[in-house]
């Protein structure tokens, strides 16, 4: 990945894409990082190779883990084998909202229908434990909003999300996962998810056999939001993840 292509939108070669995964997958590299870096080494292969001198620069003892070429290699494997692929900031089809925010992921892996995510999103997010009364209103805004034109995007939890998702499998609809994408969280929902992805899909920033922590939950919940025109909120608690999407909508 080059910063000209960054700007430009244009497609990643193979060996391009495999350098932004190699690079997003170091240690102590998070999206941030990974612009900056990008940005200032004018690619992922120049900045991989500067990660050693920068951690001794840096004063670490040791320099931190470099994703080598064989695990980048496997990922794409996995991804390949799963039906997924990996698009990236910078290419045409990265989905357009969620390249407006500061911390957009580098790298998505995408299954299921690709070209979902161009389309206008509106998220709704809530209770895992719903009542009867916020699954059907869930439900019944998803449709509308379907109606109206927008694909409704949410995180396949219990409850609120899962009531958003199946009222808008027809339509299309976007989960987004907090582990990797053969991680399904929870995991009963496998069947759901295979609903989902006959026209709709499902991403994720993390890597393959990533297996979702509840800090992973915040950091998802920032793309649910990204990716969106507006948040829905149904029966959330006060400290909830959904009021965590709410705010980052709002920011």
């Amino acid at each position: 990945m080059t910063r000209a292509a960054a700007a430009d939108g244009v497609k990643l070669t193979d060996g391009q894409r495999l350098d932004g995964l190699r690079l997003i997958r170091s240690e102590n590299v998070g999206p941030r990082t990974f612009r900056a870096l990008v940005n200032h080494y004018g690619g992922a292969r120049a900045a991989i190779e500067a990660l050693p001198s920068l951690a001794r620069r840096g004063g670490a003892q040791a320099p931190g883990r470099v994703c080598s070429i064989q695990e980048a290699e496997q990922e794409l494997d996995t991804a390949r084998r799963m039906g997924a692929r990996f698009i990236s900031l910078g290419e045409p089809d990265y989905p357009v909202r969620l390249r407006m925010i500061e911390d957009a992921p580098p790298l998505l892996a995408v299954r299921g229908n690709a070209d979902i995510l161009l389309q206008p999103m509106t998220a709704i997010v809530g209770s895992r434990n719903a009542s009867a009364a916020g699954a059907k209103f869930a439900s019944q805004i998803a449709r509308e909003l379907g109606d109206a034109g927008f694909v409704t995007v949410s995180g396949l939890a219990r409850g609120i999300d899962a009531a958003a998702h199946r009222a808008s499998i027809d339509i299309g609809t976007v989960a987004v996962f907090a582990g990797g994408q053969d991680r399904i969280y929870p995991p009963e929902h496998g069947e759901l998810l295979a609903q989902i992805l006959e026209r709709g899909a499902a991403i994720s920033e993390m890597p393959f056999g990533w297996e979702p922590r509840a800090r992973d939950f915040p950091r998802r919940n920032r793309l649910i939001s990204g990716l969106s025109l507006g948040v829905v909120v149904i029966e959330a608690a006060r400290r909830s993840g959904s009021l965590i999407t709410a705010r980052l909508a709002a920011e």
